[in-house]
């Protein structure tokens, strides 16, 4: 039986973030060169955001490429810049008959123009989709995002549109790239680290954190549901005593 039975659709995480981590590893466990492990990694993207989507998983959010990612070999970085063309190509019209809005944080005016280009005419075609709001965390990293949002903000202050002691959690959350979408309620690594890698550092404050060793091209739907069963065995406090949650 599926472990999709035992989900409660009552208590879905609302925002899942995910580390797509091990497709090199993947790739070199079966003999392959890593760039195979990136391309099966696509597969992965598909199917577990097919899944969420048909749960009822209103965002997903997957860490794609992150700032420090420039820093690997030209020839992966070319490799990887290409095969986003060609996925974005390929996946595009899947995203409009699954409802999909697909979203874009980070850096990106970083990125080469022909994938810039791709990218964001998939975001435009897209934007009046309903259903799942696919965000990919593209030259991306929360360093960089929080850095942007005290530059914006200081920006404010000094124009004289905001005044100092106006400036709460909502104003920086605000500022951020995120902005209008709800933090994550669940985050899944995979591949068998157990750290946040400059990732999502303002919006994970209170999400529930879930490692798997499994590398993220054989992360399939049933991994998903796992997932999202044993978020629903904890308790969510936020601060609060177990006596006043119930």
């Amino acid at each position: 039986m599926s472990l999709k039975e035992e989900i409660d659709l009552t208590r879905l995480p609302s925002h899942i973030a995910i580390i797509m981590d091990g497709n090199g590893r993947w790739a070199q466990k079966n003999g392959m060169n890593r760039f195979m492990g990136h391309k099966e990694g696509v597969v992965s993207v598909r199917k577990v955001s097919e899944a969420a989507g048909k749960l009822g998983v209103k965002y997903l959010t997957v860490y794609t490429f992150s700032t420090e990612n420039w820093n690997r070999p030209k020839e992966e970085v070319d490799a990887l810049m290409d095969l986003m063309v060609t996925a974005i190509r390929q996946e595009s019209a899947d995203l409009m008959t699954n409802n999909v809005h697909l979203h874009v944080i980070g850096d990106v005016d970083r990125l080469p123009p022909l994938t810039h280009e791709k990218l964001m005419d998939c975001v435009r075609e897209t934007r009046k989709n309903t259903g799942l709001n696919l965000i990919l965390a593209l030259s991306y990293s929360s360093r960089w995002e929080i850095t942007e949002a005290a530059k914006h903000i200081a920006q404010e202050v000094k124009d004289g549109l905001l005044d100092i002691e106006q400036i709460n959690e909502k104003t920086i959350s605000t500022h951020l790239s995120t902005k209008g979408i709800p933090d994550p309620d669940l985050l899944i690594r995979t591949g068998g680290e157990r750290r946040i890698s400059n990732y999502l550092l303002w919006q994970l404050a209170y999400a529930e954190l879930y490692f798997t060793d499994t590398y993220w091209p054989e992360f399939r739907e049933e991994n998903l549901y796992e997932a999202i069963t044993d978020y629903q065995r904890r308790e969510r406090r936020f601060g609060k005593t177990r006596e006043q949650i119930k």
